[in-house]
């Protein structure tokens, strides 16, 4: 098969951060210092692509760490890459991304690394109860597929 002839998100998949609360702004302030740990962590490891070489050279030097200009939580949940939100708001980010993506099947969520282990397992509970069903699926479909 020829990539020209691939519907769009067919043999794709895609990953996303995500954070689960009452309201987008409350999941945003709560997972803000997880999801700047985490771009601390894997910047240097070139697993964040909003980082310039130049902030990654940066974050390494303590005299300069403080003067450069990082991406925060709400320019990653602005572009789509961070869900954040109530489960609503999160099935509608999901929804969009569907939507341009029709053949898309796999999709993976977690939280940062560094999310304390109660709320990952709260978001996950969450999600596999409040968001998944929206797609079709949920806890047993997922532990059947796997």
């Amino acid at each position: 098969m020829r990539i020209s002839q691939l519907e769009p998100g067919e043999k794709l998949a895609l990953g996303f951060q995500f954070h689960i609360a009452n309201s987008r702004e409350q999941a945003i302030r709560e997972a803000a210092p997880h999801y700047e740990e985490n771009m601390k962590m894997f910047g240097e490891l070139r697993l964040v692509r909003a980082l310039s070489d130049e902030q990654i050279a940066a974050m390494r030097d303590p005299t300069l760490a403080g003067s450069i200009k990082l991406p925060r939580i709400e320019d990653a949940v602005a572009m789509g890459g961070f869900l954040a939100g109530t489960p609503a708001d999160i099935i509608e980010q999901l929804k969009a991304v569907e939507k341009r993506y029709p053949a898309l099947n796999r999709v993976v969520c977690a939280t940062p690394l560094g999310t304390p282990l109660a709320v990952q397992l709260e978001d996950l509970d969450r999600f596999s109860k409040e968001v998944m069903p929206a797609f079709g699926a949920g806890p047993k479909a997922a532990a059947t597929a796997q």
